[in-house]
């Protein structure tokens, strides 16, 4: 899509925004609870960081050096954010990295492995959402909840939170996020075809279904059931 009118809409949406609901979530968050904010945030610039640097390492370890010859093979953040991604997250709630990009014709099995590349973004912020859990699922399943592990990951449940939401939300199969080319890689060939024909709508589809507030319908329950998993009887305090 062009950039000028993503702009636009991102506009429209964040004078929706301070119209109906005052400052966004994650500014309001940052202003009332600021290490709460400050969670979330290091929560995004990390989740970004390394769900773009794993399809860029999914992709070299396939046969395809398009995102390392571009510096992309990294976990600083500064390869990986986009400004105006930042800006939506911040100002409206979702946002994006820098696309990592892979050349098909680089891969053994297009197919195959451009959903292998897709889901190793998602897959990430599970990983790091998991990894962030383990002291609090170790606590609590010996019963050693302390006091000082609950009031601790009041602090930390924020950057698990937002790793998980980034997880499921790329998996959504709405180009261009990641689930789109997950969901393509498993179709059967007589179907593929097709449904990849789709994916010069998917950007409008998307648009459609965050201005209706289908995505938070679609994120909330599964979001839910995930965090159920990893902080067992935990009261987020955000």
């Amino acid at each position: 899509m062009n950039r000028n009118i993503l702009l636009y809409i991102l506009a429209f949406m964040l004078l929706m925004s301070f119209a109906t609901g005052g400052l966004p979530d994650i500014l309001q968050t940052l202003i009332n609870q600021p290490l709460v904010g400050i969670s979330l945030i290091a929560g995004l610039v990390i989740g970004i960081s390394l769900h773009e640097f794993s399809h860029a390492l999914v992709a070299y370890r396939l046969g395809d050096p398009t995102a390392k010859l571009q510096g992309r093979l990294t976990i600083d953040p500064r390869s990986h954010l986009d400004p105006l991604g930042t800006f939506a997250l911040l100002f409206l709630g979702f946002g994006w990295g820098k696309p990592t990009p892979f050349d098909p014709f680089n891969l053994r099995n297009i197919k195959r492995d451009s959903a292998l590349i897709s889901i190793a973004g998602a897959l990430t912020n599970f990983l790091i959402a998991i990894i962030a859990s383990i002291p609090y699922l170790v606590m609590f399943y010996t019963h050693n909840l302390s006091l000082e592990i609950a009031t601790a990951y009041q602090y930390l449940s924020p950057f698990i939170w937002i790793n998980v939401i980034l997880g499921v939300f790329n998996l959504i199969p709405v180009a261009p996020l990641d689930g789109f080319k997950v969901l393509a890689g498993l179709l059967p060939q007589d179907w593929y075809e097709d449904f990849v024909r789709m994916e010069q709508y998917g950007i409008f589809i998307l648009i459609i279904l965050l201005v209706t507030g289908v995505i938070g319908k679609i994120l909330s329950p599964i979001v839910g059931i995930i965090l159920n998993l990893l902080l067992p009887g935990f009261s987020a305090g955000f």
